[in-house]
């Protein structure tokens, strides 16, 4: 059985919970979610109180207010420690929680002594003590299966990220596919890379033309004894698409 409690609500909506023996903290420490912080009365036998922060928050978001309640609901809730006054209640998040197959039931350790903060409790505060017990509920929860639950949704929203990151990966390489070719047509369209059908017909001469240019060579050149002029037509500017003319000219 689990006894779970309603922190103040100015704080929010948070819950505190805490098992009825040491049997059920057992299963509290074996099926704890990433988001539980547990609270304990520091050197003192006391419950294992455990705080369940909102998803993404950490250690650091607890509030002071919440952080008092479950300090004063830890301190009532150890035989010792609730007799005396200036007790420290330590508090560490679940997942830092290290349990032994040595120790006994109910026994943790830490596997990071740098991660367990500790708070002093002057005095029971029966204001604060009295509040959450009003609150109070008893229920015998299935950790196993609502810890299996998270883990299903977990996995299948981690699947969810993958896909949508694969997605924006696609569309990205898609994009800059997109814009390559678009630079490589803008070269292309550039004014001084293009030639006009225009400057292609003004560029070409006809063989008319040719032997046009041919006559009207000075004389001295024309009379030259024995000198052959071949005319030879290539792809560039002022020359000719066609067969070779060959004139020889005494």
């Amino acid at each position: 059985m689990v006894f779970y409690f309603k922190a103040r609500p100015e704080a929010g909506d948070y819950t505190v919970f805490m098992g009825l023996d040491k049997h059920e903290n057992e299963e509290l420490i074996k099926y704890g979610f990433i988001e539980d912080i547990w609270f304990h009365v520091d050197k003192m036998s006391s419950a294992h109180v455990y705080l369940r922060l909102h998803k993404g928050q950490t250690i650091d978001d607890i509030s002071e207010g919440v952080l008092e309640d479950c300090a004063q609901l830890v301190k009532a809730n150890s035989i010792q420690g609730n007799k005396v006054n200036n007790v420290d209640v330590v508090y560490t998040p679940w997942s830092n929680l290290k349990k032994t197959a040595s120790m006994d039931v109910g026994q943790v350790g830490f596997h990071n002594p740098k991660m367990v903060r500790t708070v002093r409790v002057e005095k029971r505060i029966n204001e604060i003590v009295n509040r959450l017990n009003k609150t109070k509920v008893e229920r015998t929860p299935d950790f196993k299966a609502e810890r299996e639950a998270v883990n299903a949704a977990e996995r299948a929203e981690r699947k969810q990220q993958l896909r949508e990151k694969k997605r924006r990966e696609e569309l990205d390489r898609m994009e800059k596919e997109r814009q390559a070719e678009l630079r490589s047509y803008k070269g292309l369209m550039v004014s001084e890379n293009m030639t006009s059908n225009k400057q292609i017909a003004s560029a070409s001469k006809s063989l008319q033309e040719l032997e046009d240019d041919f006559i009207n060579l000075p004389t001295w050149i024309k009379r030259a004894s024995s000198v052959s002029y071949v005319f030879e037509a290539r792809e560039k500017v002022g020359g000719f698409v066609g067969s070779k003319i060959t004139c020889l000219c005494t």
